[in-house]
């Protein structure tokens, strides 16, 4: 079996030792040398042209991806000759276009921001009357990690934004945190979650996830795996889903964002769960039975690493974390540091949220300045 991803980053890497553990042939094909998930990078190219694509996922069984930027008319390309792409082109698509997501979630029933399509100034001054002046504008495609996301109380704030083309306006919910809920859908349609967690995001970046969701009850957990499977589902998603939540002082769950692979809000279940969100998204794309995504402890906690060390020595500090905190487990990138970056994250695991949270803590705070 032989599984090609299109994307060298950290989510390619960690599905390598999934893939060693089921004896599947992990095949990437990386944007450039030197990629984080080099060990299986076979090919180097640009994943937005087409002959590219298709030459690297002709040698595979069925194409995944590490990220959702794949142009749709690639996608197409690949389909026209026969090739399994699992997410298919026809959920992607509500991943790579939030407008796109927007309007079909509402479709679905499932419960979102209030929310616009702008074309024009004229459009957001209206939006904003609507929103009490207050308003979040994004651009529909291309944004990650509070990149593309504006708070605004002008039309002005979002001009730029408009001469490219339309822009969604939501309304700015107060929420009293934000969750995540991670299925895994294989094209047969059997579906499993994992529990909700919650995700702290510090400058538009998660910083830290807990899991499950700390005094979530049982009506916020019923309604976000409800809100999952019905998005997987109605979208016909194949892979590890992840739906990124808000939830309100009233116990809403409302939809923010969605991801059609593994996602930063499930590394805990590297060493937390029965089953990584590595290994099931492999078996679910290749539709092999989905594995137990049952947790291993009561709390398990991940702390990403962001930007490391000032000498760019990020393995330099290893040994220290190592010693200091031998229950924690630390993954690395295998990427150079820079300030803000995802370089690597660390999970510890327990029966107490406040101790697991703070050696968890410990063991990243040595590869930072």
């Amino acid at each position: 079996m032989r599984v090609g991803v299109i994307g060298g980053g950290q989510l390619a890497r960690m599905m390598i030792p999934a893939a060693v553990e089921l004896g599947i042939e992990l095949r990437v094909l990386a944007e450039a040398e030197g990629s984080s998930a080099r060990l299986a990078a076979t090919a180097v190219g640009d994943y937005t042209d087409a002959g590219t694509v298709l030459a690297f996922a002709r040698e595979v069984d069925v194409v995944t991806f590490d990220h959702e930027h794949v142009p749709q008319e690639v996608l197409a390309a690949l389909i026209e000759e026969g090739i399994a792409v699992r997410p298919g082109p026809h959920a992607l698509r509500f991943a790579q276009d939030k407008l796109a997501m927007r309007e079909r979630l509402t479709e679905l029933g499932v419960p979102v921001p209030l929310w616009a399509r702008a074309a024009s100034v004229d459009d957001v001054a209206a939006f904003l009357a609507d929103a009490g002046g207050r308003a979040v504008a994004k651009t529909p495609r291309g944004g990650y990690d509070g990149k593309g996301v504006r708070v605004i109380s002008s039309p002005d704030e979002a001009a730029d934004w408009l001469a490219a083309g339309p822009v969604l306006l939501e309304e700015l919910v107060g929420f009293r945190r934000e969750l995540a809920q991670l299925v895994a859908r294989r094209p047969s349609g059997e579906l499993v979650a994992w529990p909700v967690v919650e995700t702290v995001q510090r400058g538009g970046v998660c910083a830290e996830v807990f899991a499950p969701a700390p005094g979530a009850t049982a009506r916020v957990e019923e309604i976000a795996e409800q809100i999952a499977r019905t998005v997987a589902e109605g979208l016909d998603v194949s892979g590890v889903l992840a739906v990124e939540l808000f939830e309100t002082d009233d116990e809403r769950v409302l939809v923010n964002e969605l991801a059609m692979r593994p996602h930063n809000s499930g590394h805990w279940t590297q060493d937390g769960a029965v089953t990584s969100q590595f290994e099931q998204h492999l078996r679910a794309v290749l539709d092999l039975p989905l594995g137990d995504p049952a947790p291993r402890a009561e709390v398990s906690v991940m702390v990403n690493i962001l930007g490391g060390p000032a000498d760019g020595d990020l393995l330099g500090r290893l040994p220290g974390a190592l010693a200091d905190q031998p229950g924690a487990k630390v993954h690395t990138y295998g990427k150079q540091p820079r300030p803000g970056r995802k370089v690597g994250h660390v999970n510890a695991s327990g029966s107490e949220l406040e101790d697991v949270l703070v050696r968890a803590r410990a063991a990243a705070s040595f590869f930072q300045d």
